[in-house]
């Protein structure tokens, strides 16, 4: 669970971090605007454009195998990064740091849903996308933090001591990797999807410069999408496909990314238009813009692991339905900001409502996501459902002009608010028409462990799913009941 939580949130708190950073690497740097874009964009760019790639990688070749990669490339990368003396050198780093990002995230995730089943796991995803949800929001504030009192640099050095940890506890894991028999990677596959996932990423992040009429945009744009095409239709028939079109076979997974597109767009669009008014806006500094969504993440990291566990019993479309909803409700409350600004009475009553929703959404949204598929297919399955939040907040961000009306002062953060509350909607909408819930939720206390039940007992089952209290178990022999206890999942 440590090694999960450290390896994403490092990747995750890199993304945010840099935002509040930008101002201070140009300032010192120069290269003007298109420094500060790139630094963040060349990161985005590897890291989209490689996630798929990683995320069969894992499957195939090990998770762990992956993970390491993944972490030494990191922390070579921000050390790069926090040395960087020109702004050429800086954002190859950055390049870098966000293709070793690609291979950390759904490595970590995977490590969890192939070892751990159940109860176990409903919640120790809980706590997985408490800690790193947690990390993108807590980011603004610790970058801040740098800026303020030390220097930019120290943003992108600190990620060594997590990176170290996490490699100390990496090697201590009493797990060893099991590669596939017949384990393989479709090259020219991979570098399908990578060319055409990157031309659609750059045009994507590239368009609020030059134009949707731009060579340099509708040309990789078409590019990219055409190669992105060839290679679904690739897949097919590919021996060792990098993205199985089976696993959009399943009901809930479908669904569940389809949701996820517009609920982290909306995460997207509210953390950026936030973040930014309230130092523009407002007035404030970088360090208290950042404490601001402080009692987001507070209730994010308490409420995350009672959510996932709770979902694992009533199932997920309730809490992916309601914690939508909750959050449309939030953002409709940032109305409230006025030109008097007053951060406790306009600002924190709309962030408490948010953080309620968004802690009742992301644990069972993943769970969801992931329980529709087989453990063994979870690193390519956790890498989907990741390329899918980001690209919807390339794609919110890339049509953030038009969104706020062409200046982000406080009629445009009105606009943005009410985008996000519609989104938040349509996300919780989806969800409830679509997630269906599985068979085994309606008995997930039945697949804990069977050491857990008292011998000479045996659980049972009402007629409508719920389970009865226990009885005296008709006489059984040994290899029966350890066929009971692998059909049930606890091994």
């Amino acid at each position: 669970m440590a090694i999960a939580s450290l390896a994403s949130s490092v990747a995750f708190l890199d993304s945010t971090v840099v935002n509040v950073a930008l101002p201070a690497i140009e300032r010192e740097l120069g290269g003007g605007l298109a420094t500060q874009q790139w630094t963040v964009d060349a990161y985005l760019l590897t890291l989209s454009s490689l996630i798929l790639l990683a995320g069969s990688v894992s499957d195939t070749f090990g998770r762990l195998l992956v993970l390491r990669i993944g972490l030494i490339g990191f922390g070579v990368a921000s050390i790069a990064v926090g040395l960087a003396g020109d702004p050429l050198f800086l954002i190859i780093a950055r390049a870098v740091q966000g293709a070793a990002g690609a291979f950390l995230v759904p490595s970590s995730l995977a490590l969890i849903t192939s070892l751990l089943q159940g109860h176990e796991r409903s919640r120790a995803i809980g706590l997985w996308t408490a800690f790193t949800t947690g990390a993108t929001l807590v980011g603004p504030l610790l970058g801040g933090i740098f800026v303020d009192l030390l220097s930019w640099r120290y943003a992108f050095l600190i990620n060594v001591i997590p990176v170290a940890v996490t490699l100390w506890l990496v090697a201590r894991l009493p797990v060893r990797d099991e590669r596939r028999a017949d384990a393989g990677i479709d090259v020219l596959g991979a570098a399908m999807c990578t060319a055409g996932l990157g031309g659609m990423v750059f045009a994507l992040i590239e368009q609020p410069n030059l134009g949707w009429t731009s060579p340099a945009i509708w040309m990789p744009l078409t590019a990219g999408a055409a190669l992105f095409a060839a290679f679904l239709l690739r897949q097919r028939t590919a021996r060792h496909p990098i993205l199985p079109l089976d696993l959009f076979r399943a009901r809930n997974y479908w669904t569940g990314n389809l949701s996820t597109l517009f609920v982290y767009a909306a995460l997207s669009l509210n953390g950026f238009v936030v973040g930014v008014y309230l130092q523009e806006g407002a007035g404030l500094s970088a360090t208290l813009a950042g404490l601001a969504s402080l009692p987001t993440t507070v209730l994010l990291i308490a409420l995350s692991p009672w959510a996932g566990s709770l979902a694992e019993r009533l199932g997920g479309r309730l809490f992916m339905t309601v914690g939508p909803l909750v959050m449309a409700g939030g953002a409709l409350m940032l109305l409230l900001v006025g030109e008097d600004f007053d951060y406790w009475w306009q600002v924190l009553p709309g962030l408490l409502v948010f953080g309620l929703g968004l802690a009742a959404t992301v644990s069972p949204l993943t769970a969801t996501i992931l329980g529709a598929i087989d453990a063994d297919r979870s690193g390519i399955a956790s890498a989907v459902n990741n390329a899918v939040a980001r690209v919807a907040g390339l794609v919110v961000i890339a049509f953030l002009a038009p969104i706020v009306g062409g200046s982000l002062d406080l009629a445009g953060f009105h606009r943005a608010a009410i985008v996000t509350a519609a989104l938040m909607a349509l996300g919780g909408l989806i969800a409830f028409a679509g997630i269906r819930r599985p068979p085994r939720a309606r008995i997930g206390a039945l697949t804990r462990p069977c050491s857990r039940r008292p011998p000479g007992t045996a659980a049972r089952v009402n007629p409508d799913g719920a389970p009865r209290r226990a009885g005296p178990a008709p006489p059984a022999s040994a290899a029966s009941r350890r066929r009971g206890c692998r059909a049930a999942g606890s091994g």
